[in-house]
C-alpha cells in the first residue's frame, strides 16, 4: 500500500493514516461508505459478493488498527530488508524504496494479490488524506464502528 501511496521519494506520512488505510483497503464495503456520491471501485476492484458476505469480513474493533502492536516491528522488518527507510525523525514518514516498490509491483501481479492491489489506486483517488481526515471521517460515517468499545465484534 505505501508505494501505492507514493511516487519517487515522496513520503508517507502518518501512522494513523496508515492505520486507517490499512482498516479501508481490508474492508472494502467501509471504504465505499467514505467514497464520494459519485465515486465507485474500478472494475477488479471492487467487492466480491461472497466477500462481503463472508465469515472472515466479521472486523474486531482495535484502538489503531488489527496490528496495533505490530506495526512497528513490521515496518521495522522492512527497513531491515531495504524495502523502506524512515525520514520522519521522530514522527511518522517512510520513503519506499526502489527494491520496496519492485517487490510490490511482484506482489500485486500475484493473482491472490491482484484485486487488492487494483484497490489501492482508487483509495488514493478517492481517500487521499491525512490520518486525522480520515478518522474523523470514519467517526462521522461509520459511527456504529467508532460507537464500539475496543475488542468488540463489529
Amino acid at each position: 500500500m505505501l508505494a501505492g501511496f507514493t511516487d519517487g521519494e515522496e513520503p508517507f506520512i502518518g501512522l494513523t493514516r496508515l492505520v486507517k488505510l490499512d482498516f479501508l483497503l481490508r474492508y472494502p464495503a467501509m471504504a465505499t461508505r467514505l467514497f464520494p456520491v459519485d465515486a465507485g471501485w474500478t472494475e477488479g476492484a471492487e467487492p466480491a459478493r461472497d466477500e462481503l458476505l463472508a465469515v472472515e469480513s466479521r472486523m474486531i474493533r482495535y484502538r489503531y488498527g488489527p496490528w496495533d502492536d505490530r506495526y512497528y516491528p513490521m515496518l521495522g522488518a522492512l527497513v531491515g530488508r531495504g524495502m523502506l527507510v524512515f525520514t520522519g525523525g521522530r514522527s511518522f514518514a517512510v520513503r519506499v524504496t526502489e527494491l520496496g516498490r519492485r517487490v510490490a509491483s511482484q506482489i500485486a501481479e500475484l493473482p491472490e494479490w491482484q484485486r487488492t492491489a487494483a484497490r489501492i489506486p482508487v483509495l488514493r483517488e478517492h481517500l487521499n488524506l491525512s490520518g486525522e481526515q480520515l478518522k474523523n471521517m470514519i467517526y462521522e460515517h461509520l459511527d456504529e464502528v467508532a460507537a464500539l468499545p475496543h475488542g468488540a465484534e463489529i
